[in-house]
């Protein structure tokens, strides 16, 4: 500790820093340990982080290259935005939502089509109507059965987005009594967190029976999930393609 001062102060007292004389004749009265104050200060201020851009290269501002309603607040904001969807603080909280259930869904299909083939060695597009499926259908019939039941599910979170917890879940578990575990735990909109939604506690402990978020390892966890999702939504898009060729991501692969 001694040693370490003692380099800090020489440091401190180098003509670098401090050319004058006076100066450097407190600093040494201080290393002899007598108590001085010096007249001058050494005020050191932080650059403030620039702001991430989705093309990092460009310096260049305007609403193209950095939009002004994206201040990087939300998780993965890099000012990607050139149609102007949101410049409505209302709507911009609407797709920042639809992204995150998108890639969610795009990040379970990927792992399920190549498990699923793997497995059966069925392709994806076309496991649904094998005739070895536990319950084969048409693609028409599971398009509109998806259509059906995603599209009830979707107007009660329709609703739900622009009126928060009017949407009470007590009446679709009528045989459950703790319909508080499916509550939203961190009060943040498409982050539910608690007991249910994260029962391994990556973002928040269980204390006492309560659900206790932790803001800084939630805040983590959300960028590192929309970066994730990203990567499964342009996954997804390259499926489509394959698809439409009659190939597979594993037979891409050479699998």
């Amino acid at each position: 500790m001694a040693a370490t001062s003692g380099a800090l102060l020489n440091g401190l007292g180098s003509p670098f820093l401090h050319g004058g004389s006076r100066t450097q004749t407190l600093l040494a009265g201080a290393r002899g340990g007598v108590n001085v104050v010096s007249s001058r200060k050494l005020v050191i201020v932080a650059a403030a982080q620039p702001k991430k851009s989705w093309i990092p290269a460009v310096k260049g501002g305007g609403n193209f290259i950095d939009p002004e309603w994206l201040d990087g607040s939300l998780p993965g904001d890099y000012g990607f935005d050139p149609l102007g969807l949101g410049k409505d603080p209302a709507f911009l909280k609407w797709y920042r939502e639809a992204e995150l259930i998108h890639g969610r869904w795009a990040m379970a299909a990927v792992v399920g089509i190549f498990i699923g083939q793997a497995w059966s060695g069925i392709p994806w597009f076309e496991a649904g109507a094998d005739p070895s499926a536990i319950a084969p259908f048409s693609f028409g019939s599971l398009l509109g059965t998806q259509l059906l039941l995603m599209g009830w599910v979707e107007s009660k979170r329709w609703v739900d987005f622009f009126n928060p917890e009017s949407q009470s879940v007590e009446w679709a578990t009528p045989w459950s009594r703790t319909a508080e575990n499916f509550a939203n735990a961190t009060g943040e909109q498409g982050y539910p967190g608690g007991k249910f939604f994260d029962p391994l506690g990556f973002a928040g402990t269980l204390k006492d029976g309560v659900y206790i978020p932790d803001t800084e390892k939630l805040e983590r966890l959300k960028l590192a999930e929309i970066k994730h999702a990203r990567i499964a939504m342009l996954a997804m898009l390259i499926f489509y393609f394959e698809a439409g060729q009659g190939k597979t991501p594993l037979g891409a692969l050479g699998l």
